[in-house]
């Protein structure tokens, strides 16, 4: 069974710097690309970064372009998300997400899902 575990949520003030990992019980974690999305309170889930299967791509969301950075170690199934310059409207429950070959933005591309991680962001 195919596992996502989210780590490294927590409550940090604005301006402050956290560092999310999802660790991939995939057996083939370096078939599939990666990607972050979140969830703010009454909003829809939406795209926050995505990493190609070596690592060697990564896209953004604009909003958190130039903060934000995606990375992976394929030798240990996890991928990570640093996340700096953070504000209160990056509060949002953090899923990771894990989709086969290609990397996509979208939410109906992913084929697998983590339960959150929670990221509240305090001024």
């Amino acid at each position: 069974q195919v596992q996502l575990v989210e780590s490294g949520g927590g409550l940090v003030q604005a301006g402050g710097s956290l560092r999310l990992s999802c660790a991939a019980s995939l057996r083939t974690f370096s078939a599939y690309a990666m990607g972050w999305f979140r969830q703010a309170p009454g909003k829809e889930r939406e795209f926050v970064a995505a990493i190609t299967w070596s690592g060697g791509t990564t896209f953004y969301a604009d909003s958190v372009k130039g903060r934000f950075t995606i990375s992976r170690d394929n030798a240990k199934n996890t991928v990570y998300l640093q996340m700096n310059s953070l504000i209160p409207e990056d509060t949002a429950v953090y899923y990771c997400a894990a989709m086969y070959r290609y990397c996509s933005r979208y939410v109906k591309d992913m084929n697998y899902w983590g339960k959150g991680t929670l990221v509240t962001v305090f001024s």
